[in-house]
């Protein structure tokens, strides 16, 4: 007698709480980062150039505005991560997490440990390039 097996397509609690503390904790050092980068653009400089001549005077405040942008960027891109952990962290409570929304196939464990805010398998990320 042939019977059919009811494969489980998702991860069981102990992995979604075990990948749900490594978002936090990843969520945690993330903010601490993003605060960092917050505080940097807020303090004033205190190396300015008001005792500067013309010439370097253009130059270092030049060089001030591209690193405030390039701060600015950085945090900007710290703020997107945050907000995709926690989105992952919505698909734990949903019980959808690690399921490739391309191929509806688990994501590999290693991958999840890697980039835990992942919504596609590799192949499923290759074949899209």
């Amino acid at each position: 007698m042939e019977t059919d097996i009811q494969w489980v397509n998702r991860y069981s609690e102990s992995d979604l709480s075990e990948f749900k503390n490594l978002i936090n904790h990843k969520i945690v050092i993330a903010k601490e980062e993003l605060e960092s980068l917050s505080a940097s653009l807020q303090s004033t400089n205190p190396n300015g150039t008001d005792d500067t001549g013309g010439t370097y005077k253009n130059l270092e405040d030049g060089a001030a505005t591209l690193e405030k942008e390039s701060i600015h960027q950085l945090a900007g891109r710290q703020k997107k991560f945050i907000e995709q952990l926690e989105a992952a962290l919505i698909r734990i409570a949903n019980k959808t997490y690690g399921i490739c929304r391309s191929t509806g196939q688990l994501i590999p464990k290693e991958r999840l440990m890697a980039v835990p805010h992942t919504t596609q398998s590799i192949e499923a990320k290759l074949r899209q390039n």
